[in-house]
Parts: structure tokens; sequence; C-alpha cells
């Protein structure tokens, strides 16, 4: 029997435009009581964290969650502005039956998203987040099943708790022994959750940081900086001539981390994977000489790892499947070209960005080898990512003109590169990637399977 289709959640939870359904006030609430239902169902003294973002959309929305969830009778807690992984760990280390991040990540700031954290710290199933998208619009279509006694009045999202954001900060410092005074790091927060907590978590290691985009005003997360505009930094640490040794960018909820070597080069979530691999591999702590990554990864660090005796596995695109694998095989290190990294030889169940910074520099400093020599072996196959707007995801197989165009590019390449043609997990977006030694094959290709899909399926 087919399983039955999410529609809201998608593959980093529920995202739209803020204001926009489902992320109205009133549907906001009812998100919140549906939650809540599910958490009290098994644990009728049910305590959820909350925490939240840098765009202006965040404060209305928390609120609206939180009121939701303390209708029903769960007892709310607010961190205020925190990381996504934040909200993770105080789900699994306080005894929360969940933590709801309120952020559309990389996203402008008219868009926002709702993501949910098990008391575990791992993100839901697709299985309950099912079950509670089916109450959710069963409240929509009679919203006077929700009535308006509230149980719980909780306090404003804003400011929040102080001593939870600390309790992550701390935990996070505590993850690292080597002394990292030395570093000399320029480090881009995007405007956005990072700068809650990255000031204090790198100046109480004594790390020479210096920050940047670090003020946010509700409309400038992500704007032209952090890790959708990796090239930001890079120019940013070439222009400074030395003056720093790597730097480090987040994205607007600082799940995930880029990085650029003292040069300015950019090096993605490949090169942090191979050089996070090729450490733990040396320390014996690389269980089964194996890294998951995802389909997006580029072939050039999966040679890079074969070469140093370590197997790459691959993964739907999406932190929540690399770490659904990692779990299945018992992986110690894995993540996606776009920056979010997990190390389970610790107790993280998410990406962290704030944590990958953190493990590269104790890898650069251990190894007394500069980020440059660490990756300087990987040699990156071109690849061209293009996306095209859909108007309905249909699969690929059952629109004959589309998989015929996918078809005759695999044989063109015929496996001297590859082809990866999905659907964007929270956008009604069409993800063509080609992957070749020629420029000019790989750019034919894409463009021709892309031309293809907006013929068929194109807004």
């Amino acid at each position: 029997m087919t399983q039955p289709t999410r529609q809201l959640f998608g593959t980093d939870g529920i995202r739209g435009v803020a204001g926009e359904s489902p992320l109205t006030k009133r549907s906001t609430h009812l998100i919140g009581r549906a939650l809540g239902h599910d958490l009290i169902r098994t644990n009728p003294k049910a305590k959820a964290v909350i925490g939240q973002d840098t765009r202006e959309s965040s404060v209305w929305i928390a609120d609206c969650i939180s009121e939701g969830l303390a209708a029903v009778g769960v007892d709310v807690h607010s961190a205020g502005v925190i990381t996504t992984p934040g909200v993770a760990y105080l789900a699994r280390s306080r005894g929360f039956a969940a933590g709801v991040v309120i952020s559309a990540s990389h996203n402008p700031w008219t868009d926002n998203g709702i993501k949910v954290f098990s008391g575990n710290g791992f993100k839901l199933s697709d299985e309950r987040e099912l079950a509670i998208e089916k109450e959710i619009f069963a409240l929509l279509e009679n919203p006077s099943a929700a009535d308006d006694t509230a149980l719980r009045v909780p306090a404003p999202s804003l400011p929040g708790e102080a001593e939870l954001r600390r309790a992550y900060i701390k935990s996070l410092a505590a993850s690292v022994s080597s002394d990292l005074r030395t570093l000399r790091v320029l480090v881009d927060c995007a405007n956005g959750a990072a700068t809650a907590e990255a000031p204090e978590l790198f100046r109480s290691l004594g790390i020479q940081a210096t920050f940047v985009h670090i003020a946010p005003d509700g409309k400038n997360i992500n704007e032209g900086c952090g890790a959708l505009h990796p090239e930001t930094l890079g120019k940013a640490v070439a222009r400074a001539g030395g003056q720093f040794d790597l730097g480090v960018t987040f994205d607007g909820d600082a799940d995930r981390a880029l990085f650029c070597d003292a040069n300015g080069r950019v090096v993605n979530g490949d090169g942090v994977l191979l050089a996070a691999a090729r450490d733990l591999h040396a320390q014996g702590k690389l269980k089964a000489d194996t890294v998951v990554a995802t389909t997006m990864s580029n072939m050039g660090v999966e040679i890079a790892l074969r070469n140093s005796g370590i197997r790459m596995l691959r993964a739907n695109v999406g932190d929540k499947y690399v770490l659904e694998e990692m779990l299945k095989i018992g992986a110690t290190l894995g993540g996606e070209q776009s920056g979010h990294i997990i190390f389970r030889d610790g107790d993280s169940t998410t990406g962290d960005g704030l944590l990958t910074a953190l493990r590269l520099m104790d890898i650069i400093v251990r190894g007394g080898k500069s980020l440059a020599e660490l990756v300087g072996d990987l040699k990156v196959l071109p690849q061209k990512i293009q996306n095209v707007r859909v108007r309905e995801k249909i699969p690929f197989t059952k629109v004959p003109a589309v998989q015929a165009a996918i078809d005759a590019a695999e044989r063109e390449l015929d496996g001297n590169g590859r082809v990866v043609v999905r659907y964007s997990g929270t956008e009604a977006l069409a993800r063509v990637m080609v992957e070749s030694e020629s420029e000019e094959k790989m750019q034919k290709l894409t463009s021709g399977i892309a031309s293809e899909i907006q013929k068929a399926l194109g807004v």
C-alpha cells in the first residue's frame, strides 16, 4: 500500500511565506495545538522548549505556537533566539518532550518555518509528522473544535530564558579539548541565530575571532552574507592578506557551516567531511571506515575518501535522511555538501554549525595542518545545478520526455559523471545536477533536462 504523502512537512519541517497559509496566526496556533495533543497523549505533564531565529516574523509565530501548545496543557519554555541544534540539545538534555524551532534557515526573511524535534533530540519521523498533519487539517476544517479555554498561558517568547542558551554554549565549549587560542578566525553570523551564541562561545575558548554580520534587524538575515553567500567571506579573508587562518560562515539557523582557507578559497561540506573522516579514521574512531553523504556530494570527495581507505554511502538529500542512514549502519560521521555535518561520536542528533566549526578548528590545531593542506588533494569535478520552478511534483518516471532526457544524459556520461534530478523538499522546485569532467557537456546536459522539466511541469 502506498504511504500517504505529507502536505505540510517537507524534509526540514513546515516552511512558507510568513503570514500566508500555513503560516498565518490562526494556522500556527492550531499547529501548536496539534503538536501539543500529540505530546500529551503519551505524557500528560509534557514540557516543550521553543527557539527562534532573527526574522521579524519569528516572534509572533513563536508566540502563536507557544499559545497553542499551552492551550492544551503543555508547559512551554522559550530559549529565545538560539540555533536549531541548540533547541535539539536542550530537548534531549533537559527532559523536554519536544523542541520547536521557528526558522526558515537560509531562505529570505519573508519566509519562515517550523521544525520539531522529539524529546531525544531527533527530528520527528515521517509517520509522526503525517499524524500531526491530519489533526492540523481537521482543526483547520473545523476551528470550533479548538476551544479558547487555555489550560496554561505561556510567557512571551522573547527574550527567553538566558540560562537555557548558556547551557548550550557550555556544552559546545566542553566538546573541545585542544587549545584553540592560536587561531585567527573571521566569523560570518549571517545576521541570524548564530549572533546569539557564536561570540560568547568563541571568546570563552580564547579564539581570536572577528565577527561580521552580527546586527540582525529582522530583515537582513542571509542578505548577501552567511552560508548562502560563502564567497562574501572568502573575499573578505583574501582581502585581509594573511590576517586570518580561516573563515567560517553559518546559515540563518546555524545548523550548517561553510569555511574558507587563509587564501579565501571556499571549502564546503564535502571538504569538511573529508577532513573529519580522515581525522576520525586515523584515531580508529570511524566506525566501519564509512561516511554517509548524499546524492549531491561531489564524486571528487568519494574518490579522495576511497584513496584514504574510507567508504562513502549516499543517502537522500536532507540531514534528516543522512542521520537515518547513519543510525541504520551505526556510522560515526555523515553530512551534506551544503554544510550539515553530523558527528555521532558524541551525542549530536542533527547538524550543528557551531560544533562543526569547533571540530574543524580542533583538527587543524591537533594536526598542525592548515585547512588548505587538509583538503589539498580534493579534486572537485565540475558540477552544475539548475533549479526549475514547478506547478506540481510528478515523479519523473511518469513524465516520459523528462525521463528520456535523464536516460540520454546518463548514457552520454557513460560512468564519467553523474546525473541527479530531484524535487526540493521545502520548495516547489525541481533541481537538476550534472557532474562531468567536461564543463561543456555538463552545461549542455543540465540545460537539456531542465528544459524538458520546464516544458512539462514548469510554472
